[in-house]
């Protein structure tokens, strides 16, 4: 803030303060709504002698000072000014929301640190709670709870209406205890419940860094968090020193973050260009002028040649969107999985002085084409436009001309590739290659909500295969060649499904036993090496990693073409 800007901010202050003593209502009332003003992007100057402004604080304050001296009973009016902040920021888009002292906190700890809990990042909509993505590694994923499920009772009780304190009192508690969740799945009619083992979440941006088959590096990267353009640079250094030659960067479930780390990220497989001819990564347009940022690549990173595929999903958001975007309209590496959430619009975290916080978007984001990623939200409440990135059909198949996605949808905004392909804007990114995360049966749905996955594999290693430890050490690779899910386990196993009083069908059961047995075999590997151990075993059944394995030699194409050149 410049020093014209403060001495306008001070007379302002004491200009509300005068009015505020008039008015009867507190200066916090009225600096809180002044402050969602003040961002939205009104010059401080132009607010003073702004009469429709000063006249909507002063609407406010009468009747927040109305209600609280003539309301039939007592209220509570910070309760009512966070209504009416969350209202106003409703009323605007998606993205643009209210975060209470104590869930602020909780937002400042999954950005630096670690909990113990369930796992789960939530919001209340329509005043339900609503899971937006299981933590990676956490309890809640490996027993299966997906984005999108609401959680409508908890220990029993309903959780309808729940507070995001109430929430967090419920599901957070120490490691090892249980808290039992009734879960509504959209398009499964019965209620699922699950019985959670918290655990102590940690919160790190890259779940695993492998080396896989022929010189295949793979990185899971689940946010985009203050540390994680440090983490992915230091995992590739560790994979080149183990012979990496190609990499499968893995974005699926990734909800976003910081966007500065998303571009720091892009520019570390794109090179700069030229000084008269930059290469852009990503940029932003917004009403103020301020919030207008543009990234360019800089040339220099030794993996600007590497072999790239970024593996994306419906839950692939934000910052995850913009590294795909850049990547796929550089023609720099092949996009594969399913179209991603459609998120691309920028929002600015403010701290309010009672721990409080809210975030304002203030700008939309576009790809290096000018392509906005953005679904449209205009008409829908927030929980319509949640559901419907998840709720498109994809025809799975090569897509690298993305032409018939011209066909099927004639009104979507198209544009071009800096080596001419055609490619989609206005709702999230398609891929080149799309493919589909596969199905199981509704035994093995069963299966994951009653936890048994995750109690045979900890009874497993506490007994019979408690010499494991012993004999693989830190060897996860081993593990992987030697350890195979027996007969006898899995007798054991369906033992111990029929003790949860769970009916087999023989049919779906025999249909899904490759999958039960690397399912098996990767909880056991997570109890000995951690979710990389569980992501190295359980790779070996995900489709999508396995149809990106075969695509090198197009994706390999793409970096020799002119455009992608320094």
């Amino acid at each position: 803030m410049h020093n014209a800007q403060k001495n306008a901010f001070v007379r302002y202050v004491v200009l509300v303060k005068e009015f505020s003593m008039k008015k009867r209502f507190s200066l916090f009332t009225v600096l809180v709504v002044t402050l969602l003003s003040i961002t939205i992007g009104v010059g401080i100057g132009t607010l003073i002698s702004a009469d429709n402004i000063y006249n909507q604080i002063r609407k406010f304050g009468d009747i927040l000072s109305f209600i609280d001296k003539n309301y039939v009973d007592t209220v509570d009016t910070g309760k009512l000014t966070q209504a009416a902040i969350e209202g106003m920021l409703n009323s605007l888009d998606p993205h643009s929301i209210y975060i209470p002292p104590r869930q602020y906190e909780r937002v400042q700890e999954e950005f630096r640190g670690k909990f113990e809990g369930v796992g789960i990042a939530f919001r209340i909509i329509n005043d339900t709670i609503t899971v937006i993505e299981p933590i990676a590694g956490g309890p809640s994923a490996r027993m299966g709870i997906l984005s999108n499920d609401r959680i409508v009772k908890i220990n029993d009780s309903s959780a309808i209406k729940f507070t995001d304190e109430q929430v967090m009192k419920s599901l957070r508690g120490p490691k090892g205890t249980k808290v039992k969740v009734t879960i509504k799945r959209p398009g499964v009619q019965e209620l699922l419940d699950f019985e959670i083992i918290r655990d102590v979440i940690s919160i790190y941006s890259i779940d695993a860094a492998l080396m896989l088959e022929n010189g295949i590096g793979y990185i899971r990267v689940n946010q985009f968090k203050e540390t994680t353009y440090e983490e992915v640079d230091a995992a590739l250094n560790k994979l080149t020193r183990m012979g990496m030659k190609k990499l499968i960067l893995d974005l699926r479930d990734n909800g976003g973050g910081y966007l500065e780390q998303a571009y720091r990220i892009a520019d570390l497989f794109l090179s700069g260009g030229t000084s008269s001819k930059p290469r852009t990564i990503v940029y932003t347009k917004a009403r103020r002028p301020e919030f207008e940022e543009s990234y360019f690549a800089q040339s220099g990173d030794q993996y600007e040649y590497l072999p790239l595929i970024i593996l994306v999903n419906n839950a692939s958001a934000s910052a995850s969107e913009i590294v795909a975007g850049a990547i796929q309209d550089w023609d720099r590496g092949l996009i594969v999985g399913e179209v991603t959430f459609g998120k691309g619009l920028v929002q600015r975290q403010i701290p309010l002085s009672d721990g409080s916080a809210f975030r304002l978007t203030v700008a939309r984001y576009y790809t290096p084409s000018g392509r906005l990623i953005q679904r449209p939200y205009e008409g829908k409440n927030k929980m319509e436009y949640q559901l419907e990135a998840f709720q498109r059909e994809e025809e799975e198949g090569e897509n690298i001309s993305h032409t018939r996605d011209e066909k099927a949808d004639t009104t979507v905004p198209k544009y071009k590739t800096f080596g001419g392909r055609t490619v989609l804007g206005g709702g999230g990114i398609t891929p080149d290659y799309i493919v589909k995360s596969g199905n199981v049966t509704g035994l093995v749905q069963t299966i994951y909500r009653r936890n048994i996955f995750y109690d045979f594999a900890k009874a497993f290693v506490e007994g019979p295969g408690a010499s494991l430890r012993t004999k693989y050490g830190k060897d996860v690779e081993a593990f992987k060649r030697e350890f195979t899910v027996n007969d006898e386990m899995l007798r054991e196993f369906r033992k111990a499904i029929e003790e949860k009083k769970i009916t087999i069908d023989d049919k779906e059961y025999e249909k899904d036993l490759g999958f039960i047995k690397a399912r098996l075999k990767a909880q056991i590997a997570q109890w000995l090496f951690g979710t990389e151990g569980y992501i190295y075993v359980i790779i070996d059944v995900d489709p999508q990693v396995q149809k990106a394995l075969t695509l090198f030699p197009e994706a390999e194409k793409m970096i020799l073409t002119p455009n992608t050149k320094k």
